[in-house]
């Protein structure tokens, strides 16, 4: 089951919290992963070889089960999806999302969209709670809009239902990722329920996330963008909420971190399709770094590991020179 203690969520995100990132962030003292969302039907219709579910489902050795986040919008297809997902005997429970708001993703009435019909919200999380055995999460945002916001009540539907654990991101979905997160409404889904509650959306720093905790009352947090380049962010929030001191990576560290992070990639997929996937990773690695826009430039045409480290080990010299100034 769920435990008591204070969760660090890294919340689930398509193309990013894949198993080398979700171990990256575990190191550093995140308790609490979720794979990227898996589509229901296609799991279900998809041979069950094809590398891009084997890729999706893989969990590492010597990672912690994470959660699983299944999207659709029939329940018979989502219980059975759970039902597969739990006789795989991998993971410690099983995500419903109902919070994506992309458009790809809302346009067939799945994620987000799903908040404009609780009706329907409450039939599927009741048929994937009678699939599974597993702990039952549901990631859910306010509402479509400022107009319907329904999260409280979509979090008492998820609780009735037999639902054990929530996060909730702040904004609706019209709103994307604009604006700011509303930290007190998700007090109101938190005042509303018995089971755990995380807080997620503007998360980035242990400041952040004692205000997002201390306004919203919330169990735990998900941080999602705010782990974009930056695991670190983990071990800065336990260290802060602890009393611990808390040093920031040098570039040097954070560098030698992108480097681990590409290798396992490679030895995972192969280098022709990690370095692809990598190339964005290592643009939020040296964000806010100067030279960080020329490197974001380069790192678009690097196909091999050799390249990246070359390129990498450049940014790092060249950030170690001391700054010229014009007389």
């Amino acid at each position: 089951m769920i435990s008591n203690k204070l969760l660090l969520s890294l919340a689930p995100m398509a193309g990013i919290s894949d198993w080398p990132m979700r171990t990256l962030c575990t190191e550093q003292g995140c308790n609490h992963t979720t794979t990227e969302m898996v589509s229901a039907i296609g799991l279900l219709t998809a041979p069950k070889d094809l590398n891009v579910y084997k890729f999706l489902l893989h969990v590492g050795s010597d990672e912690p089960a994470p959660f699983v986040q299944i999207f659709g919008r029939d329940p018979a297809i989502l219980a059975d999806a759970a039902s597969y997902l739990t006789s795989l005997n991998r993971f410690s429970g099983i995500d419903i999302n109902m919070g994506c708001p992309a458009p790809k993703v809302t346009s067939g009435g799945n994620g987000s969209a799903l908040m404009r019909d609780l009706p329907q919200c409450e039939r599927i999380i009741k048929a994937v709670r009678s699939a599974t055995s597993l702990p039952l999460s549901i990631k859910m945002r306010l509402g479509w809009d400022d107009s319907s916001r329904c999260a409280v009540e979509l979090s008492q539907i998820a609780e009735d239902s037999g639902a054990n654990l929530l996060t909730v991101h702040g904004r609706t979905r019209v709103q994307q990722y604009s604006g700011h997160a509303d930290w007190e409404y998700v007090s109101k889904v938190k005042q509303a329920v018995k089971i755990p509650v995380l807080i997620n959306g503007d998360i980035t720093d242990a400041e952040s996330a004692r205000e997002a905790l201390n306004i919203s009352g919330c169990d735990g947090i998900a941080i999602g963008r705010g782990a974009l380049g930056n695991p670190f962010v983990f071990k800065e929030i336990l260290s802060s909420l602890n009393g611990l001191p808390y040093e920031p990576p040098c570039l040097e560290n954070i560098i030698e971190t992108a480097l681990r992070h590409s290798r396992t990639m490679i030895e995972w997929k192969g280098e022709h399709s990690a370095v692809l996937e990598m190339r964005k990773h290592l643009c939020w690695y040296i964000r806010g770094q100067r030279g960080a826009a020329a490197f974001r430039t380069r790192i678009t045409h690097a196909a091999s590991y050799d390249q990246i480290h070359a390129l990498l080990m450049e940014f790092l010299e060249n950030n170690s020179r001391p700054i010229e100034i014009p007389q």
